[in-house]
């Protein structure tokens, strides 16, 4: 007992700040206390509000966020990376047929052959995340994703609106299991502490200042060390998070390193762990009021030219374009109209907009008038300012954006297309189409061989005199004479892809011009002799 005096008169500098009686750094124990609580006593003075996080842990985050996008249940695993997959997550009905995290895909596929797989995607889980983190703050405004599987939040203050901690947390793990989500939840002082009881014992709720008590019989992996550092410290017979705890701060910070004994410090709450809550982006929006209502078309489209002037000032400091926008017009009535627009390219141009909203204002109802504006840009992209190649250029760019956006406002923007160049020397494989709203000009090639103005599927013709190409043939019930050919030009199919129109081999093609003034593209087929006609030139 001398001893244990001397040493609690003489404290390790860099030991825990623990309380009365609990001996030397996080190593040594009282005799009068078996399991002491390592966290930081409290002030003297008024008693003072825990702070209290949530922390939400989705187990089955991936699998089933490609089971709410339509993919087939039962033995579903997600498996990356492209270049050695491994599986990363799978569904209950895969973990019971004997699939693991961690295991190689092609050991699972023998184990299981039934198992269907998707490709593992932490872009789009780290993107549900930070919407689930949103949906969240429906309890509490301080709510932070934790990649790569769990949402934490702060609900100090908050939870007695909901009933108390224990009723707020089986709310929020019900209704994510009715959006298709299963989540395991724990609630403690600390976010360390509540993810580690998230994982380890879901549904326990540490009470206030009582966290190390908690989680004392948790295994060691639940404080978040690194695999290596847990497996040291099984072999060194630890295995919960009470015996590492107690172990002393110097050797521990020397075996395993300042980092690992900060993971302790956060997780009791020897040392602050803040949490950074996601910041909501401020819409670009502006919005305007009238003395009195207005119902002329000509008064709405002076109050959207205001609007413009201030949303895009705003887009243009945040160098960024509006793709689709919405103007909604509040009548005297109490009713609201709405008028969307989307833009071909990313926009910040007040005329170019008003333009497109001129039809929808002309067709609106206006009631019994108007009495505000409020105008929205719904979707934007980046748009950082470029140097325009001159007045004429810059017209010509703003006249094609406005007709496309014209257009696809009418039909669909999926509905106006463009021919972009493809890689393939086939005729028919040179080309491709894209909608016009969603893809830039391509870079056609120069030179080489003629190409028809029109190309359709072969046509065969009736030989009437030979020849290469022939004197004479009968195409489309026309008699025509050869007046004039060049050629020919060998192409061959491509014989990595199947083509049923190719299976004949190569072709000879000759641009023809007939005494009739028929340009025509022919081609013989060598091991058939067959000939016929793809293209018309102009």
């Amino acid at each position: 007992m001398q001893a244990a005096a001397e040493t609690r008169a003489h404290p390790d500098p860099g030991s825990l700040p623990l309380p009365p009686g609990t001996g030397e750094g996080i190593g040594a124990t009282a005799a009068t206390d078996p399991s002491p609580d390592p966290s930081p006593a409290p002030a003297p003075g008024p008693p003072r509000m825990h702070r209290r996080l949530l922390a939400l842990v989705f187990p089955r985050l991936a699998t089933e966020r490609w089971l709410r996008r339509g993919a087939p249940g039962g033995l579903l695993a997600v498996a990356g990376p492209p270049h050695a997959p491994e599986i990363a997550c799978m569904t209950p009905e895969a973990a019971a047929a004997g699939i693991r995290r961690g295991m190689r895909l092609a050991d699972a596929r023998a184990i299981v052959p039934a198992l269907v797989t998707r490709p593992a995607d932490p872009a789009e889980d780290a993107r549900l995340l930070r919407q689930l983190a949103r949906w969240a703050t429906h309890y509490t405004p301080l709510a932070a994703p934790q990649e790569p599987d769990a949402v934490l939040l702060d609900t100090t203050g908050a939870a007695h609106l909901f009933g108390g901690e224990a009723a707020v947390m089986a709310e929020t793990v019900a209704r994510l299991a009715d959006l298709g989500l299963t989540a395991e939840a724990g609630l403690a002082d600390t976010p360390g502490a509540a993810l580690a009881l998230a994982r380890f014992a879901p549904g326990t709720v540490a009470a206030p200042g009582a966290t190390f008590r908690a989680i004392g019989e948790l295994p060691v992996e639940a404080a978040g060390l690194d695999p290596a550092a847990c497996a040291t410290l099984r072999s060194l017979g630890l295995s919960t998070l009470a015996e590492a705890v107690r172990l002393p701060r110097a050797g521990f910070a020397r075996r395993f390193g300042v980092q690992a004994l900060g993971v302790l410090d956060r997780l009791i709450g020897a040392a602050p762990a803040p949490i950074s809550p996601m910041q909501t982006e401020r819409p670009f929006a502006a919005s305007l009021s009238f003395p009195d209502p207005i119902g002329l078309a000509a008064d709405v489209m002076a109050g959207l030219e205001r609007l413009l002037a201030q949303l895009c000032a705003r887009l243009d400091t945040a160098h960024r374009g509006a793709r689709s926008l919405r103007l909604t017009l509040v009548r005297a009535d109490r009713e609201s109209v709405h008028l969307d627009v989307a833009l071909a390219r990313p926009s910040r141009d007040p005329a170019l907009i008003a333009r497109l909203f001129a039809r929808h204002v002309e067709a609106a109802d206006a009631g019994y008038g108007i009495d505000r504006l409020r105008l929205l840009a719904t979707r934007t992209e980046p748009l950082v300012p470029a140097q325009q190649g001159g007045a004429r250029d810059k017209a010509g760019e703003d006249a094609l954006a406005l007709m496309l956006g014209t257009l696809g406002n009418r039909v669909g923007f999926d509905r106006v297309t463009r021919f972009l160049p493809a890689e393939s020397h086939i005729p028919e494989r040179a080309f491709t189409t894209a909608a016009a709203a969603y893809s830039e000009p391509g870079r056609w090639p120069t030179g080489g061989p003629a190409r028809p103005l029109a190309m359709f599927p072969p046509e065969p013709l009736a030989v009437e005199a030979g020849g290469k190409p022939p004197r004479a043939f009968r195409w489309r019930r026309r008699s025509l004479r050869l007046a004039a050919a060049a050629g020919p030009e060998r192409i061959a199919p491509e014989w990595w892809l199947d083509d049923p129109a190719w299976r004949d081999g190569p072709r000879d093609y000759w641009q023809v011009e007939t005494a009739e003034g028929l340009r025509l593209w022919l081609f013989l087929t060598p091991l058939t002799g067959a000939w016929n006609v793809q293209g018309l030139f102009a």
